[in-house]
């Protein structure tokens, strides 16, 4: 409906602004933007988020600035006074006003209630101690990253989907974590005990304890929990209780305001409560009789909701069929419907033990009821569109099982078959997305890429399992005109992007090269040029300590500690700490010059000496002369840090404003040994004159009389690229926690060979700066892995910096292992 010119606006206020009010306000404000000015009181201190990705937050894979849905900046476009951290604490229905905690009063003309549900406690001993939590927010969320963080024990209660997906976050957390559940099988509302048995399988894969048929007697513990006890007298020494065992509707206000409240509010298929001004929506909401935790049917009331309150004409919401997928990864399950035991039923089940595969579809005279299907998920939205339109599918029996590409006995690839589909078959569960949307999104609009379609349309914006259906989607819309540009494998070996390799090797804990390849079907025997040092170097990154490195999956260069030049000698550059040497090093350097007749001896723009013209067979000999005189490898060949340039700064130069030197040696040792996936350059100058040319390096610092400015993404090859500003620091020690963060944060999500500035302009210079300039818990996190990965190949610098040294001691060969290590003949 179009809204009517110099209408006055009603005023809408909304309670709760979770992921149902989200999405009404999406919902109205493309059907009516002029129409309300609405307020949301929210209870949380932050904007609306997708609470459904909190479990890859958890297991770190994601950050909380990867799940937000309405930024600030949505908020003040779309004109809506959000009051964020302000709870509402009753409803005059009569004044038709609202009253918060703070005593403040906002009058309404048509109100929303969409309060969500709150987790369930059981009634146990111990259960209000410190150290008991619940996972239902972000709140929850850092307490248990917190808990986490200092190792230890963790216990589960409940074996649900956010039982588990808590237990796996916490696992991938260093946690000991063990799961109790009540039930003798795993996700029994969701799954038969054949699917239960497979998972149950997967999760103690992980490291995880499982505990079935498992009742929790009390928690125990003086100030805080020390273990839980069940009540067949077996005690868990834990330094943690996660209780997931469900939720129930929040109605508190909405009874003291006298509405109709059963399990939940009750509504009508408009969504309208008791009171023709207040409507209620999400998972507070009781409608026919039924409660829903899950998303999708909170968007479908959203949808109709939303048409309400613009004033369109609308059926009305008549409730949803519910499907299941579990937000684990390297996990695919998925059920829908009816798959109890009993009942006049017919079931086609497919077992495949090698490849960990089940699948069962459940029938009632040829119309599908029921699937539950394990470690093959691609058909699941496809029986499920089955399943909600009560297809007959008595033509397609023989072959049901294996899916929609082998209907009619012709495999189908899968962009004919996601084709194939009608226009009203759902893409994405997460967000009731179907087909018919994201194609007239594609064509309407003009969308070229998968990004394009998930701002536009939300699909594959959530857990992103249906991330393939609308890839397909794209090719079979575009035709001749897509380009996967987005979405390029690795090399010829894989099918897989680099990105979606980082992600398996973490999920499945692959911690060698022969087990990536083995696990994730690689199309060779032994990988290629391209895939073998990129596997390497993620391995290295997800496992340091704990994976070997490969040398022969290293190029020439990083396997001799040297550069190969044009006529088959090598160039060998020791490390000098911030362009600093000594007397006796240069002498150690023109010793193994005159030694080994090496032709040439070059100053490097590095600040460093560069010997050319060694003969390979010299090389272990001359680097063991160098090791011997203290200097060690300068890693002018590295995938990693190389070199750190400085000027002299105040301790010499009379414009220098702090000691460039000092810090740039400070964080040459500090960073030394650190592989990344390109070549790493930084510069630190004393002063704005920047005569260590900071503004052209990878990371640079700029000493000004207040600090540090530390500037990023710089290049001067065959790209030349200024600097861009991350920010500004007080101190030292800052300067090297949030260079040393934004390195890790590089490593972790830098394709291998993506340079710096290419992957800040992919990333997106706000995120980055978000996540280490803003987000001081991230910053840590991110520091504590770089301090993690640094000590695999050497003794802890922080320690002698958290001592008050004022440099870092270092001892070139025994500490830097095979990184420095004479290569042998």
């Amino acid at each position: 409906m179009l809204d009517q010119p110099n209408a006055k606006k009603l005023k809408l206020v909304i309670l709760g602004n979770g992921m149902a009010a989200g999405r009404v306000m999406d919902e109205l404000f493309a059907r009516a933007p002029e129409r309300y000015d609405v307020v949301v009181f929210g209870a949380e201190p932050r904007v609306n988020y997708d609470r459904i990705m909190l479990s890859p937050v958890l297991s770190g894979e994601k950050a909380y600035a990867d799940i937000l849905i309405h930024t600030d900046e949505w908020y003040a476009t779309n004109k809506v006074d959000l009051r964020r951290g302000e709870l509402v604490v009753a409803i005059d229905r009569a004044a038709k006003t609202v009253t918060t905690q703070s005593g403040a009063v906002e009058a309404y003309d048509t109100l929303i209630i969409a309060t969500g549900s709150k987790p369930i406690l059981i009634p146990v001993p111990g259960a209000e101690l410190p150290g008991v939590v619940t996972y239902r927010d972000l709140d929850d969320v850092n307490l248990m990253l917190d808990a986490a963080g200092k190792g230890g024990h963790a216990v589960v209660i409940g074996g649900g989907l956010l039982g588990l997906e808590a237990a796996a976050g916490l696992a991938m957390r260093g946690m000991t974590t063990t799961v109790v559940h009540l039930m003798p099988t795993l996700m029994e509302r969701q799954l038969d005990p054949n699917a239960a048995y497979l998972l149950q399988k997967a999760i103690e894969a992980r490291g995880i304890e499982v505990l079935t048929g498992a009742n929790t007697a009390a928690i125990l513990g003086d100030t805080c929990v020390e273990s839980v006890r069940l009540d067949d007298g077996r005690t868990l020494p834990t330094d943690l209780v996660v209780m997931a065992v469900g939720i129930r509707p929040n109605t508190a206000l909405a009874k003291l305001a006298d509405l109709n409240v059963k399990r939940g509010i009750v509504v009508d298929d408009h969504l309208r409560t008791s009171d023709d001004h207040i409507y209620a929506v999400g998972e507070c909401v009781e409608h026919r009789g039924q409660c829903y935790g899950l998303v999708a049917p909170l968007y479908d009331m959203a949808k109709t909701l939303a048409a309400t309150l613009a004033g369109e004409t609308v059926d009305g919401y008549i409730g949803s069929t519910t499907s299941t997928k579990l937000k684990v990864t390297g996990v695919d399950l998925f059920s829908a419907g009816d798959f109890a035991e009993g009942d006049v039923k017919d079931e086609i089940v497919l077992r495949d033990p090698a490849r960990g595969i089940y699948k069962r579809v459940v029938l009632r005279d040829d119309r599908i009821i029921g699937a539950v299907l394990y470690g093959d998920t691609a058909d699941g939205s496809w029986y499920f569109d089955l399943l909600k339109k009560n297809v007959d599918i008595g033509a397609m029996r023989n072959a049901l099982i294996l899916g929609q590409a082998y209907q009619g006995g012709v495999a189908l690839d899968p962009v004919a078959a996601v084709a194939a589909l009608p226009d009203d078959a759902e893409i994405c569960g997460c967000n009731g997305v179907c087909k018919g949307a994201i194609t007239q999104a594609i064509t309407a609009n003009g969308l070229t890429t998968l990004d394009d379609v998930r701002a536009r349309t939300k699909a594959s914006a959530s857990c992103g399992q249906c991330t393939a259906k609308v890839e397909s989607l794209l090719a079979a819309t575009l035709g001749d005109n897509y380009s996967a540009a987005g979405r390029k494998p690795m090399c010829k070996c894989t099918d897989l992007t680099h990105s979606e390799v980082r992600g398996f090797i973490l999920s499945k804990e692959l911690k060698s090269v022969p087990a990536v390849m083995q696990e994730l079907a690689w199309k060779t025997s032994c990988g290629c040029p391209s895939c073998r040092p990129a596997l390497n170097y993620y391995l290295l990154c997800a496992w340091p300590g704990e994976y070997a490195d490969d040398a022969q999956s290293r190029y020439i260069n990083e396997r001799v500690h040297a550069n190969i030049q044009k006529d088959g000698t090598f160039s060998v550059v020791p490390r000098m700490w911030g362009g600093l040497t000594t007397p006796d090093e240069l002498r150690a350097i023109a010793d193994v010059a005159d030694r080994f007749k090496i032709p040439t001896v070059k100053v490097t723009g590095g600040q460093r000496i560069d010997l050319l013209g060694v003969r390979k067979e010299d090389l272990p000999a001359v680097w063991a002369q160098l090791n011997s005189a203290g200097l060690v490898s300068g890693a002018a060949y590295a995938k990693g840090l190389r070199t750190v340039k400085t000027c002299v700064g105040s301790e010499w130069c009379r414009f220098g404003t702090q000691d460039s030197t000092g810090l740039g040696v400070k964080l040459e040792r500090f960073m030394c040994g650190s592989w990344a996936p390109a070549k790493v350059k930084l510069g630190v100058s004393g002063c704005p004159r920047n005569c260590a040319e900071s503004t052209v390096k990878d990371i640079g610092v700029i000493c000004v009389e207040s600090g540090y400015d530390i500037h990023i993404a710089g290049a001067a090859g065959l790209h030349v690229r200024q600097t861009d500003l991350l920010g500004h620091v007080d101190t030292e020690d800052e300067a090297i926690e949030y260079i040393a963060a934004f390195m890790q944060m590089y490593r972790e999500e830098a394709g291998y060979l993506e340079r710096v500035w290419k992957w800040v302009e992919n990333a997106g210079l706000d995120k980055v700066r978000a996540a280490i300039m803003d987000d001081a818990d991230n910053r840590r996190a991110l520091l504590a892995r770089f301090e993690k990965s640094q000590r695999a190949v050497r003794r802890d610098p922080w320690a002698e910096r958290a001592a008050g040294r004022e440099q870092h001691e270092f001892t070139p060969l025994a500490t830097l292992n095979s990184i420095i290590a004479v290569p042998a003949e």
